[in-house]
């Protein structure tokens, strides 16, 4: 006989998105449950060492996310856990914030508790029950059998819509056309790095870098990634379909995080593929770290010293929403009256099938709106998503996707939950004044 529990807002997905909108749900006085298929919270920021965090500003250093994502920022900062916010020396974008995984996933819990979520772990969803347009449960299976969880809202923060999936609200995949998905990295990290020498070899070589590296301050902040090592990665002729070095550093002195993999072709959604994609994408670490010690300044006693517990995944699955974001919207710095969120990371699209990214940078004051439609799906009442499945085009997940962005949306759907279940409303019939009002309270940027 199944267990069942009740909510008034059911979370799907333990990761950025799904911790900030259970935090904000719960903040509002609804009784929140937050689903998360591991032991632990953090999403792609802890099982698949998704890291830095980036970035909180515009190209030209506002802060344009804020509110509960900021929170937990300055509670890492208190407890050692993140120096905050840092220049990006690689200078794709303003800043990037360092955390400590493991200190990220106390302080997750310990917001959650405090905001009175019901957290269960170890639980997996599998199936999702629908009455006249309603989500009515999602079964949970783990250890010990079968749950159904029942509420009055629920939002997917799961990554790959599964929620919305299940339920038979239409989603996406891909880009147009062939449906190619982003790659699949798998991340490591590797400890003994002297990266005062790899800060030498940028300063003395600044033309086998990133164009974009602030090379004028290298000399007097800290070094925070490194893209480049063109001459090395071309002349060592790695069989990974890449064509640069990118790593970061941190959280140790002598730590970096190698985001150099690339597994592609495969989909995020089937079991058979990812089971590909991990094998993948642990040969490819070990060719990357012998590459690194080989072949790059600075590397020559590095070892890995940790490799992600699963494959990082950029894009699977998203919703069909009431309003899909663009990249015409994103470079434009298009404004939204349902505004909900604004992010300034760049459109940094991993090429399904080529070597290399496409990049493109937002115009206006650097920073673009995410409505509260790209949220809402079609036919299911009572779903919000958040997180890397909103509503978008395949070119505008490529910046929505970002964990700061995540987290802005998982807030803003959080909230948006709590309103609904109090007031007995659609995900599309919430005022979006009133949330916007909640959303101003908490310190969220929306203009």
């Amino acid at each position: 006989m199944n267990r069942i529990l009740e909510a008034d807002v059911v979370v799907v997905g333990g990761g950025p998105a799904g911790i900030n909108a259970a935090i904000a749900a719960g903040r509002l006085g609804a009784s929140t449950i937050l689903i998360e298929r591991y032991g632990f919270l953090g999403g792609m920021s802890t099982a698949a060492s998704v890291y830095p965090w980036m970035t909180f500003h515009t190209e030209q250093g506002n802060q344009v996310i804020k509110g509960i994502a900021q929170e937990l920022v300055e509670r890492l900062m208190a407890q050692g856990g993140s120096p905050g916010h840092l220049r990006d020396t690689v200078g794709f974008v303003h800043t990037v914030t360092p955390y400590h995984p493991e200190i990220y996933k106390l302080v997750a819990i310990d917001m959650l508790k405090e905001a009175g979520v019901r957290l269960l772990l170890h639980s997996f969803v599998d199936a999702v029950e629908v009455e006249d347009n309603r989500i009515r449960s999602v079964q949970v299976t783990g250890k010990s059998g079968h749950y159904q969880i029942r509420g009055k809202m629920f939002v997917d923060t799961s990554g790959d819509a599964d929620v919305s999936y299940l339920s038979g609200a239409p989603t996406l995949q891909g880009r147009e056309g062939d449906h190619g998905t982003q790659p699949m990295t798998m991340k490591f990290r590797m400890r003994g790095v002297d990266l005062e020498a790899v800060r030498r070899n940028m300063i003395e070589n600044p033309d086998n870098f990133y164009r974009k590296t602030p090379f004028d301050e290298l000399d007097h902040i800290p070094l925070t990634g490194v893209q480049g090592f063109y001459s090395q990665w071309k002349a060592a002729n790695v069989p990974i379909n890449r064509d640069q070095v990118l790593f970061f550093t941190g959280p140790a002195e002598d730590e970096v995080l190698v985001n150099c993999t690339r597994v592609q072709g495969l989909d995020g959604t089937d079991i058979e593929d990812l089971t590909k994609a991990e094998e993948e994408g642990r040969r490819q670490v070990m060719m990357m770290a012998q590459f690194l010690q080989n072949w790059v300044p600075g590397f020559a006693k590095a070892s890995i010293s940790s490799v992600g517990t699963q494959i990082g995944i950029r894009e699977t699955r998203r919703i069909n929403g009431q309003y899909s974001l663009t990249i015409e919207d994103v470079v434009s710095g298009k404004r939204f009256d349902d505004v909900i969120a604004r992010s300034g990371y760049p459109i940094d699209i991993h090429d399904p099938k080529g070597s290399g990214v496409t990049a493109a940078w937002i115009g206006g004051d650097g920073a673009y709106d995410i409505p509260y439609r790209c949220l809402v799906p079609q036919k299911i009442q009572n779903l919000l998503a958040a997180g890397r499945c909103i509503s978008t085009s395949h070119e505008a997940l490529a910046t929505t996707r970002l964990t700061p962005s995540c987290m802005a949306t998982g807030q803003a759907a959080g909230a948006a939950a709590a309103l609904a279940s109090a007031e007995n409303l659609s995900a599309a019939d919430v005022d979006v004044k009133k949330l916007q009002q909640i959303l101003l309270q908490s310190n969220v940027v929306l203009a």
